[in-house]
């Protein structure tokens, strides 16, 4: 039987691939207060606006491609059994071959109900030729089409499923996340003891955690080095 490995990506992990983190000095979000584009607040204040700016990242998603990092996960799957737990909204684990992935905060190829989110029935994946959501365009409920993103504050159903997958790993990695966005740095918590856990980030581990190999490096670097100590 495969030993199970779960990831946790964050925004570090498709830095490389062009689409840039959220959070940071020249972040997707430079411009607009986190308020405007990606709270309930916000949404209710202006959905057309909060589309647009969705258009518009959705666009920028499209052009960007899967580094090397996100191969390299996607091909443990010939060794391992692999859960790919990311806090990205975009699509490149999937793009580069990655079968199991729980998004926790939503991905920004889909759009939804405003009414409920998390209705599968009006889930809508958005070709790439046709990714914008026009004024006024409605779900199958009737509800404004709104993107299947988590807002702050909103819920995050698929974290309870990220959980048990986390419980029952064998090996346990973190890419690209500082373990301080919630309640995704909870996962933690979850990882049996005893379990290895690797941390791939250029930055420094700010806590002393146990059964921890920090490989101090970028995705792809780091995911290189990885490999090459889970085959030995």
């Amino acid at each position: 039987m495969k030993k199970k490995i779960v990831f946790l990506t964050g925004a570090g992990m498709s830095v490389e691939s062009g689409f840039k983190t959220f959070r940071g000095s020249d972040g997707l979000w430079e411009n607009y207060p986190v308020e405007q584009v990606a709270s309930h607040e916000g949404w209710l204040r202006d959905p057309d606006f909060v589309n647009k700016f969705y258009n518009g990242l959705r666009h920028k998603l499209y052009a960007a491609q899967p580094n090397e990092g996100h191969r390299l996960v996607a091909d443990l799957q010939r060794d391992f059994d692999v859960t790919v737990v990311t806090q990205n909204v975009d699509n490149l684990h999937e793009k580069a071959g990655s079968k199991n992935v729980i998004h926790l905060h939503g991905e920004l190829t889909k759009v939804c109900s405003s009414y409920d989110q998390f209705d599968e029935r009006y889930v809508r994946e958005l070709s790439e030729d046709n990714c914008e959501v026009m004024p006024g365009e409605k779900a199958g409920d009737g509800s404004l089409l709104r993107p299947y993103i988590v807002f702050f504050g909103e819920s995050v159903p698929m974290i309870s499923v990220a959980a048990d997958y986390t419980g029952v790993a064998d090996i346990f990695v973190i890419i690209g996340t500082s373990l301080n966005v919630y309640p995704a740095a909870g996962l933690y918590h979850y990882v049996r003891p005893g379990t290895p856990v690797y941390l791939i980030d250029p930055e420094p581990v700010g806590a002393s955690l146990p059964n921890l190999t920090h490989i101090q490096k970028g995705a792809s670097e780091g995911m290189r080095e990885l490999c090459e100590l889970l085959r030995k």
